[in-house]
């Protein structure tokens, strides 16, 4: 699809041709050609009562004659005469607005130019009318003029003049506005906004909206037919097969063909090459919000720059709230099977948002449609996510079932468990006592279930799941932006943000896309302010490093005070409950903190004025992901890598302040800690987020409906929810997060992080993803559809920054899980252990368990306990390290068996890195981004789009040579 370019401009130096609009203006109304004939019947394709609900105005239909007469004088969009001031004055406003407005007018108000459009209608109805029952709170109370957009202010703001200017402002840009008081709140004003037809028309063209106009048509070939006949053959034998359970019921979804359609962008001066069925839908309610959306924001309410856009009104509080309103209600008394569907609200309810259905694919083309596609990609990205967690739990239970049914017979486990007589050095140097190695045996057991034969293996396999993951998700969004028409859409034509304009408007430069002027933010403003953005971010991650000291402090205390307990089952199981409750206290450091630095991220972002929505929201995204990223897995990567890595040895320990003595590994390895860490958070921060994305808003609503119901507001006490109109339903519920969609990512690729980066340590967390993403879909559409406002349809190519992120932890993911089981696990001891020094050495095998029998021994040293204590008396004692014993002629050096271990670790991560990524690479070459078969179809649809254009063009002028009267040749005019 390409936009209308190259022979396309060559039609308009030729004779015969439209120049202006003010030609098509003197036509009958445009009657469809053959070729858009095909595309006529989708808005006839909605279930029972959906169409009519959301096209048809429910009021007295005009008779036919009528009908045709007024859709015949307004099809085109008119340039008409500019009105007079007298004729844009505002009627709707209240009484007591009215003088303040009225003393202002001839004053120096700083209002936009008047645009070209028809004569609004008259507005006769005064503010205290009550809407009748027909209109629902979707329409004006005319009954057919849609709402588009509503906004919300208090009656009790002194932000009159601004609001009334900016009202002004929105009539002179061709939108309808109407008041309408609140039925729960005496303070609560509605304005209720409709765009007309000829402004969509005009804003649509500006916008470079594209829009269906004609049928697609596919090229078949020998190949593609006989390919067709093989599918038409499957269809066959699959429908003799049980029906897939999980797909849904196509009978019950509209028949979404708007895709079947090619798009260009919109233009009025080429109107007639655009299937226009029904002036109603040909916008959908979607790009109508989208279009109103745009005007709110490009509009003045003062003089100035920088005094214009409707979120700047929200923040001086003008405005309450601006959002676009559901099309009714979700729930229906009569069943969705029989009645069908009253509005797509209400479908997407039935076949998404249910909680019985968790089970079924999503119906994305039915969210693309109605909360826009940015939203409709997320949900896709969060399906596909979670449908290839499938692959990896199933590997994780199985790693862990191996550990499970080997741990009583893992040699190891044996020897632990069985090491009655091996005491081991005291945990503490004067109020702890020895203790009997064979006390953690319960430990021992618990690490072999996370580190067994099968880590390497599924750390090997977690890498490439990343890779697989990533390469398929860019194929199947190259098939959602083809289906969705998102191909020619880029970022050159993304509006700029409005501070951005206001902020940098005296500093201008030519668009090297467009070639006019916009606003040019200078090299050394926006390299200082990236400056202080990046020295307000190393601040932060120097906090979380702050936070991560203190927790390690904390565990040093409760170390030394649980191994000197007097309850003996909490002496016994010291590093249970120094883990467990370090985790804790880290658990609740990470959630606090993460408060703070969202506000942060949100002030560093807004310093750093990023030119559009996008460039804001992947500046927020990125300083939002590292803080928490770091804050989240600082005190893992101490675990994993650090702790018991500098205890010393007994008899010469490294302390803290001189204070505190530094942690040391369990004798079956600190992998279980690094395991504990990890369950615990993911856990619980999972929980934390379920209810602050469904809990709270829950609560808050059932909270405004208490407040309502008792008339808290000063308004009429409504016992039936129902007879409230829609903008007052909308009001009540909750706001969509300030930040977007930032949140919703930011939540999935943290926990991607945790499945992939220390996944070796912990199989399961695969498993506990996956149950969280079932119910996250579940729980993330029942909000959008029932607690949130509808949100602001937006356009999106794909998952922006979170797809480098997303990459960037696969990386980060290999070189962490060669680090853990080269360092935090035993593997690679064990494995020295089994081929040097263990028993099967002359054998020739190394594989079975027999072959580590002695390896505990080994692996702990001898220290005399004399020496600490300054007594004559020796004892002996063990501890995990590979040191000569105290009677050797160099004692408490490292022996051979250290460097040994120390240079398998070193190879093993440098083979491990090297494989893993040469695996992940040539995955990514043998997968395409794009399948062949869709290039094939985008190319053949490029060029058919342009000989369709052409012979439409064609047709059109050859129309206007016969009606003009002139000679008619076959060849080009």
């Amino acid at each position: 699809m390409v936009h209308h370019s190259g022979s396309i401009q060559s039609f308009k130096q030729q004779k015969g041709m439209h120049n202006s609009i003010s030609e098509i203006l003197k036509e009958k109304s445009l009657k469809p050609s053959r070729r858009s004939l095909p595309c006529l019947a989708q808005s006839q394709t909605h279930p029972i009562n959906l169409n009519h609900f959301l096209s048809v105005p429910l009021s007295p239909e005009p008779k036919p004659e009528v009908e045709a007469l007024t859709q015949s004088i307004s099809t085109s969009c008119s340039l008409l005469p500019p009105q007079t001031e007298d004729e844009s004055k505002d009627q709707y406003v209240e009484e007591s607005e009215v003088t303040t407005c009225e003393t202002r007018a001839d004053e120096s108000v700083p209002q936009q130019k008047p645009v070209t459009r028809v004569k609004l209608e008259a507005r006769t109805d005064s503010v205290q009318r009550k809407t009748p029952p027909g209109s629902s709170g979707l329409f004006f109370r005319d009954g057919k003029k849609r709402i588009d957009y509503i906004l919300v202010y208090k009656k009790s703001s002194p932000q009159v003049e601004k609001r009334c200017t900016f009202e002004k402002n929105l009539r002179a840009e061709g939108l309808m506005l109407e008041k309408e008081p609140s039925l729960t709140n005496n303070d609560i004003m509605f304005v209720k906004i409709h765009a007309p037809w000829d402004t969509l028309c005009k804003y649509a063209e500006q916008m470079n909206i594209r829009m269906p106009f004609r049928k697609k048509c596919y090229f078949t070939d020998w190949k593609s037919k006989t390919l067709g006949r093989f599918h038409l053959r499957c269809q066959q034998i699959k429908s003799w097969l049980p029906r897939n359970p999980m797909k849904l019921d196509k009978e019950a979804l509209p028949d979404l063909e708007e895709t079947d359609c090619y798009t260009a962008p919109f233009s009025r001066a080429r109107m007639h090459h655009f299937t226009i069925n029904n002036r109603e839908t040909f916008f959908s309610n979607s790009t109508r919000s989208r279009i109103v959306h745009h005007v709110l924001q490009r509009t003045k309410y003062e003089d100035g720059k920088s005094k214009m856009g409707i979120n700047r009104l929200l923040g001086n509080s003008t405005y309450e709230a601006a959002f676009p309103p559901h099309e009714g209600g979700y729930k229906s008394r009569h069943p969705i099977k029989t009645h069908g569907a009253q509005n797509h609200r209400h479908l997407l309810y039935e076949r998404w948002a249910r909680w019985g259905i968790w089970y079924k694919y999503q119906p994305l083309d039915l969210i693309r449609r109605y909360f826009g596609e940015k939203i409709g990609l997320y949900f896709a990205w969060l399906g596909w996510y979670t449908g290839m967690l499938i692959p990896a739990a199933l590997v994780g239970v199985f790693v862990f079932l191996y550990g499970l049914f080997t741990m009583e017979s893992s040699q190891v486990s044996k020897e632990i468990c069985e090491a009655n007589t091996t005491i081991m050095c005291p945990m503490c140097e004067d109020t702890c006592d020895p203790w009997t190695l064979s006390d953690s045996c319960v430990y021992a057991k618990v690490t072999h279930l996370f580190d067994n034969g099968g880590t390497v293996f599924f750390a090997i396999f977690m890498a490439i799941w990343a890779t697989v993951f990533l390469e398929f998700w860019k194929r199947r969004r190259a098939e959602l932006t083809y289906d969705w028409d998102l191909i020619d859409w880029e970022e050159e034509e993304e509006e700029l943000r409005p501070q951005f304009e206001a902020k940098y408007s005296k500093v201008e430069r030519v668009n090297p896309i467009s070639g006019r002027p916009e606003p040019f933010q200078p090299f050394s403003d926006k390299l200082s302010r990236l400056l202080v953005s990046v020295s307000g971010i190393f601040f932060m991650i120097s906090l979380v490093l702050t936070a991560v000291f203190a927790v390690v402090v904390f565990r040093l205390i409760v170390m030394e005070k649980f191994a000197s307990f007097n309850w003996k089952f909490v002496k016994k199981n010291w590093q249970f409950a120094t883990s467990g409750t370090g985790v804790c206290i880290n658990f609740m450091i990470i959630m606090s903190l993460n408060v703070v630095y969202e506000k942060v991220s949100y002030l560093l972002t807004n310093l750093e004025h990023p030119r559009t929505e996008s460039e804001w929201e992947n500046s927020f995204a990125l300083k939002m992901f590292l803080f928490q990223f770091v804050n989240l897995n600082s005190s893992t990567f101490y675990i994993a890598f650090f702790l018991g890595r500098f205890a010393g040895r007994p008899g010469k320990y490294n302390k803290l302040f001189n204070r505190w003595r530094l942690e040391e590994c369990h004798p079956s390895g600190c992998l279980i800690d690094l395991c504990l860490q990890m369950g615990v958070i993911m856990f619980f921060k999972q929980i934390w987020n379920n209810f602050m994305e469904l809990g709270y808003p829950l609560l808050q609503n059932w909270w405004s409906r208490r407040k309502m119901k008792k008339g808290g507001g000063g308004g009429q006490n409504v016992d039936n929810k129902a007879q409230l109109p829609q903008w007052d339903k909308d009001w009540n519920l909750q706001p969509m997060n300030a930040h977007g969609l930032v949140d919703e990512y930011l939540e999935m690729v943290l926990q991607f992080g945790f499945t992939t980066i220390f996944v070796a340590a912990f199989p399961l967390a695969p498993l506990l993803a996956l149950l969280n993403n079932i119910i996250e879909i579940r729980l993330d559409a029942y909000k959008f559809v029932t607690q949130w406002r509808r949100p602001m349809p937006a356009r999106a190519t794909d998952i922006g920054i979170w797809h480098g992120i997303l990459e960037g932890i696969g990386v980060l993911a290999v070189i962490t899980n060669a680090f853990v089981i080269a360092i935090t696990s035993d593997y690679i001891p064990r494995f020295v252990y089994a081929f040097k020094y263990g028993p099967c050495v002359d054998k020739g095998r190394h594989y079975d368990d027999e072959c580590l029998r002695g390896y505990m021994n080994s692996s702990l040293s001898v220290f005399d306990m004399g020496e600490m204590r300054n007594s004559s008396q020796s004892r002996y004692c063990r501890y995990r390290d590979y040191r000569a014993p105290p009677w050797s002629p160099v004692p408490y050096e490292f022996t051979l068996q250290f460097w040994h271990v120390l240079a398998a670790r070193l190879a093993f991560i440098i083979v491990f890195e090297h494989l893993v990524f040469g695996i992940k690479s040539f995955i990514a070459y043998l997968i395409p981004d794009m399948p062949k078969d869709l290039c094939d179809r985008m190319r053949r649809e490029k060029y058919l789009m342009q000989e369709m254009m052409y012979e439409a063009e064609l047709e059109h002028l050859q129309k206007e040579r016969k009606k003009n009267g002139r000679r008619y040749h076959h060849e080009w005019p």
